[in-house]
């Protein structure tokens, strides 16, 4: 058993080997396996197992590489664009909590986001990028 994992050991030596890429690139992969398993249109299974294969040698090619420079270049790219789609949903999450306590305003000026504590009344309210005040209810 220790040989084995030597000599595969050896031979992952000097090799890129997996990253977040590929671990989506998989993720991917196995949603368009369970599709398949139940789509029964011809055209679209044949989409689908192409796009299968595509991403299977995709994964071997990334791990398997020796060129790990591009690699690296490619998993930052794949991961500044993952992390700009995180922040986009865990903002708009962080605006879903706060709307219990507060009302979310934009000011008709600059369309600044601002909050506002609910059961104030009538309550002025004053831009603090632009300046602008304006009257809303709370």
């Amino acid at each position: 058993m220790t040989i084995m994992k030597e000599k595969f050991a050896k031979f992952m030596a000097g090799r890129y080997g997996t990253d977040r890429l590929n671990q989506f690139m998989l993720i991917v992969l196995l949603v368009c396996a369970v599709i398949n398993m139940f789509i029964r249109n011809g055209y679209v299974s044949i989409l689908l197992t192409s796009w299968e294969i595509l991403l299977i040698v995709f994964i071997y090619i990334r791990m398997f590489s020796r060129n790990i420079t591009k690699r690296y270049a490619e998993n930052q790219k794949y991961l500044t664009v993952e992390n700009k789609v995180r922040h986009f949903f865990g903002q708009k999450k962080y605006i879903q909590q706060q709307r219990k306590d507060y009302h979310i305003y934009s000011c008709p000026n600059c369309k600044q986001k601002i909050r506002i504590p609910k059961g104030k009344g009538k309550v002025s309210v004053r831009c603090p990028k632009c300046g602008t005040e304006f009257v809303k209810n709370s």
